[in-house]
């Protein structure tokens, strides 16, 4: 077994920090219009400084590729609109139910007017209607309803008056999730489950909508939903995984970062 690589914080940090910056030269015609380079990068060091234990055997190299991807379809980490998370000794890209409204309603080529996602209680009505080819939801949920969710919708509506959605109920949610997702037991999932849902069902709408999107944010995209092509071929990893996600926490004292140096294998410089 090869020998672990001794590494400072200073040093991890210092390498993560120069890597996304190249990345983001090198493709700096993938970055949005009125993109702030400066402030992306200092905000993603902030937030690995004080989430350094989610990064033991993490190699930055994987760190600031994953960040990058966020910066290419102008995600906010810290705004809940992406995340990066950290599995199976490497950090994957994924964005979030707010990143998927946000990438709809900037690159669709049809004008979006609105664009959401509902998760469908027991006690709510919910009707889909085709009629003389037109089509149409009608929805009513019961106020303050916490009864069990059993199913999801999405709709988007474009400023020309036609409009798009798409249904699941939540064995079928669960069953793309235990089949197919890259992490089935992610924090977002355990918490979360409901905004999960609406992020699936609302992917699955979106590929049907048009987007202008670049080629380096077409890859981001494509690799930022949970679902993995390979899982089927792939043993169902059990590990829970922690999500990078977009909370700031304040970096944490000098006591608490040497515990967590210690962890990661890395020396205080």
């Amino acid at each position: 077994m090869a020998e672990r690589k001794q590494i400072t914080t200073k040093e991890y940090l210092a390498e993560v920090k120069g890597g996304l910056e190249n990345e983001l030269n090198l493709n700096a015609k993938a970055l949005p219009e009125n993109f702030n380079q400066s402030r992306f990068v200092l905000n993603c060091i902030s937030l690995i400084k004080s989430n350094l234990s989610n990064y033991n055997n993490i190699t930055p190299e994987s760190v600031y590729l994953a960040l990058a991807k966020g910066a290419y379809l102008g995600l906010d980490f810290f705004n809940g609109e992406c995340y990066a998370i950290p599995y199976s000794g490497e950090v994957n890209f994924q964005t979030d139910y707010k990143g998927e409204i946000k990438l709809a309603k900037t690159y669709s080529r049809n004008p979006i007017k609105d664009i959401y996602a509902k998760n469908v209680r027991e006690g709510d009505f919910f009707e889909e209607i085709i009629e003389s080819g037109k089509q149409s939801v009608n929805f009513r949920p019961v106020p303050f309803s916490d009864k069990k969710i059993i199913g999801t919708f999405a709709v988007v509506l474009f400023k020309d008056g036609s409009m798009m959605y798409d249904t699941m109920s939540v064995k079928e949610i669960e069953e793309v999730r235990n089949n197919f997702s890259k992490a089935k037991n992610s924090k977002a999932w355990a918490a979360t489950p409901g905004e999960m849902y609406k992020k699936t069902v609302l992917r699955r709408l979106c590929k049907l909508i048009d987007l202008d999107f670049n080629s380096q944010q077409r890859l981001a995209y494509e690799d930022a939903g949970d679902f993995d092509k390979e899982k089927a071929d792939e043993p169902v990893a059990d590990d829970t995984v922690n999500v990078f996600d977009a909370e700031f926490k304040e970096v944490e004292p000098e006591n608490k970062d040497a515990a967590i140096i210690e962890e990661m294998g890395l020396e205080e410089a």
